[in-house]
């Protein structure tokens, strides 16, 4: 019995399935009888593979024939060669458009080949049969049925796998984006969604295409994918959806608050990628908080933003006069000076980094100056 272990990264399921049992009767008193007997029992490749070709050009139109190609197939993936093995799966997948092993084994060729466009089309087939036979299932009533439905499910997570581990390889924005969006399709809740989405609407921008409405829909459907919701934060803060924006942060904040280091990320790799998160997310938040005129959150979340964002002028730049604006305002309507100062030197950091605030910053500092009555 077929067998999987399915890990949080990485899913491990055999290099191509076992090869399927035989749904017909053997007819030994045949010619055609005995060599399906003959290759059902033969255990060395080569010499199967030699029995099998030699059947299909004797009896292409006999029964069994599908099974043979099937067989033909694993064997050809075993040893990489994987057009012979796309070709014998075509021809099998046509016999039974229902068999998993087929449509696995052809998945594992596509991606062998590392063809993007095979591999998503293998992808769709295959989560499409497991999980028609997953749905079809009763309780399992033994232990091999259990394993069974076990395999189904493990073939049904790797066809999003392997989507993913292609689009992590592929250097063309293009073809990853397709990747995501066939992953967003077939199951935008999978396991691998939260590792896809960066990548993913990252290629749909390098792609000039809009990544906006993936990214709302992902972050919809797993409020916990950072990326996602950074992303869709970014989107709704442009749109000047400032609630929408503080959500979306809010979520990024709440989710790196509890995940855990992601496996094979150092301690080191992983603080520093979570610090530019919260970053990311505090500066959306206090973005949106300052667009509405929402002062103190915005000077709380701003602060937490800063030192993230000073290595990218722009986002500093807004930031910086932002805090000026909120500290200066906030100040002054309490009649705290140094409150007032600190608003000061923040728009003194915004006017020394050039991009549209700086002249506003340059303006801001020489009227607080003389408010305040200092140099």
């Amino acid at each position: 019995m077929k067998s999987c272990l399915l890990g949080l990264v990485l899913l491990v399921l055999p290099a191509a399935a076992q090869e399927q049992k035989q749904h017909f009767t053997i007819n030994v008193g045949t010619p055609e009888g005995q060599m399906l007997q003959a290759i059902g029992q033969e255990s060395d490749d080569d010499k199967k593979l030699a029995l099998a070709q030699d059947f299909l050009t004797k009896y292409p139109k006999h029964e069994g024939a599908g099974w043979v190609t099937a067989q033909l197939e694993v064997i050809y993936v075993k040893q990489k060669e994987y057009d012979k093995a796309l070709e014998a799966g075509d021809k099998a997948f046509a016999n039974d458009p229902n068999d998993l092993d087929v449509a696995y084994n052809s998945l594992k060729a596509a991606e062998g080949k590392e063809d993007a466009d095979l591999v998503k089309t293998w992808s769709a087939r295959t989560s499409e049969i497991a999980r028609k036979a997953i749905a079809s299932t009763k309780a399992p009533a033994d232990d091999d049925e259990k394993e069974h439905l076990e395999y189904v499910k493990g073939v049904d997570t790797y066809s999003d796998y392997a989507l993913f581990a292609l689009a992590v390889k592929l250097k063309d924005p293009k073809q990853v984006a397709e990747l995501g969006a066939a992953l967003e399709h077939q199951n935008i809740k999978s396991q691998y969604m939260p590792q896809m989405s960066g990548i993913y609407l990252t290629a749909l921008t390098q792609s000039k295409q809009n990544p906006c409405p993936a990214a709302e829909k992902i972050a919809a459907a797993n409020a916990k994918d950072v990326d996602a919701s950074i992303s869709a934060g970014n989107c709704s803060l442009q749109g000047k959806q400032y609630e929408r924006a503080i959500v979306h942060a809010t979520h990024v904040i709440e989710a790196l608050s509890s995940r855990p280091k992601p496996e094979g990320l150092s301690d080191a790799d992983w603080a520093s990628r979570k610090g530019t998160l919260l970053g990311r997310a505090n500066w959306i938040a206090g973005i949106a908080y300052a667009s509405q005129s929402k002062l103190g959150p915005a000077d709380k979340a701003l602060r937490a933003a800063l030192p993230s964002v000073k290595g990218e002028p722009q986002m500093a730049a807004l930031a910086l006069f932002d805090l000026g604006l909120a500290n200066y305002t906030l100040g002054k309507a309490v009649g705290d000076k140094s409150k007032m100062k600190e608003g000061l030197q923040f728009f003194i950091q915004c006017a020394d980094i050039a991009g549209p605030y700086q002249d506003q910053a340059s303006k801001n500092v020489r009227a607080i100056k003389t408010e305040l009555g200092v140099r």
